[in-house]
């Protein structure tokens, strides 16, 4: 723990989810990764303990707190389940921040309260089978009907998708003007016109549910517009920079935990009569996990402060999960190795992780985009 980086109210969260991960969410991972299974109930009870919007105001049934809660929040699950994590942090942070930070008050009153608690389920609806890294070529239409729009045309890889109420859709409501003319949505995904494709096998992120949305002419009111009219891409790129900077603790967790894994494990394997933790090589793999997952939790953390007050703070929270998402991914395998063929196996989970921590690389814009990213505001910075 960076202590400069929590406050005594964080460190009280941390503590809560912490027992919550390890009491209520260790017992059903395993039927999670084999059944793709969402445990809805543990959801539901995140809201009731007032983790599912930590940086909506009290007044919106919301914990008043900040991104660093957020992200306390998704690393103490994410240490025990990553796809319980991110099923969270869509919820949480993609859905439930982003529309609490755009929406109006009467937008506020309707959706934000049940969305806090846990009643509804939400999810962000933007990525499209054709577009990928390029969110904003997208082709879903919205067009102007009386007081409402109507809107055509799917999206893909949504986390939650088969189980949220609430989703914010980004759609072309002036086709004409590219990425100046998306508007985003507040959207019922109880709607007429709305279908659900099954949830997509994956290779890890197992029990975080992701799939398709349909759109088939689905009327939503132009009340249902968040933000203004054809200012979308301001929200998305907001929106995305905070996602990656809370995302980024998912793969710090993942560091962590294989971390300790390969600790325990090496301090109670032996091998030529003694433990295997006394032998260099395995000493080098420990010292290096343990010294780049310091450095991802400065930067992370650092990236959270940085991006509190400043949504347009890209190249931090790009560094941030890139970094931290490159080595959990690395971590995990170098954890696997020391276990030798143990850590191949599903017993001892680390294989679970090592698969979870993948997805953080190419979800939320790439490694190759979030260099990109990177790259060229240090060269704006620089030639002005």
């Amino acid at each position: 723990m960076v202590k400069q980086f929590f406050t005594e109210e964080h460190q009280m969260i941390q503590e809560t989810v912490r027992m919550f991960a390890n009491d209520r969410l260790a017992p059903v991972v395993e039927k999670m990764d084999q059944e793709d299974y969402f445990p809805l109930d543990l959801f539901q009870e995140l809201g009731e303990l007032g983790l599912l919007a930590p940086t909506v105001s009290m007044d919106y049934e919301g914990a008043g707190a900040d991104y660093v809660a957020q992200s306390i929040i998704l690393e103490e699950l994410g240490r025990v389940s990553p796809a319980f994590a991110l099923s969270v942090g869509a919820h949480s942070n993609l859905l439930l921040d982003n529309l609490y930070r755009n929406s109006n008050q009467e937008q506020r009153k309707l959706y934000v309260p049940k969305l806090a608690t846990g009643e509804w389920v939400g999810a962000l609806a933007l990525t499209e089978p054709d577009t990928g890294s390029d969110a904003l070529g997208m082709r879903t239409i919205a067009v102007e009907d009386g007081d409402a729009y109507l809107i055509s045309g799917s999206k893909t890889y949504i986390t939650n998708s088969s189980i949220a109420k609430i989703a914010i859709v980004y759609a072309k409501t002036a086709p004409e003007l590219k990425s100046k003319g998306i508007t985003a949505f507040i959207m019922d995904l109880d709607s007429d016109g709305v279908s659900r494709g099954q949830p997509m096998s994956k290779m890890g992120m197992r029990g975080s549910l992701t799939g398709e949305l349909f759109f088939d002419q689905v009327r939503v009111p132009k009340g249902n517009i968040l933000g203004e009219l054809n200012n979308g891409r301001q929200i998305v790129m907001s929106g995305l920079s905070v996602e990656r900077a809370v995302l980024a603790a998912i793969s710090l967790a993942i560091s962590k935990t294989s971390l300790q894994i390969a600790l325990n494990y090496s301090l109670e394997r032996e091998q030529f009569g003694r433990p295997i933790a006394q032998f260099q090589l395995i000493q080098d793999k420990l010292a290096r996990i343990y010294t780049e997952t310091q450095a991802s939790h400065l930067l992370v953390y650092w990236a959270l402060i940085e991006i509190q007050d400043d949504h347009t703070k890209n190249k931090e929270a790009a560094a941030s999960i890139m970094f931290a998402s490159e080595r959990s991914t690395q971590h995990a395998l170098e954890a696997i190795q020391v276990l030798g063929g143990a850590g191949y196996m599903k017993e001892y989970q680390i294989e679970r992780f090592m698969r979870d921590a993948k997805l953080l690389e190419i979800g939320a814009g790439t490694t190759e985009i979030r260099k990109l990213i990177i790259a060229r505001e240090l060269i704006k910075e620089k030639t002005g």
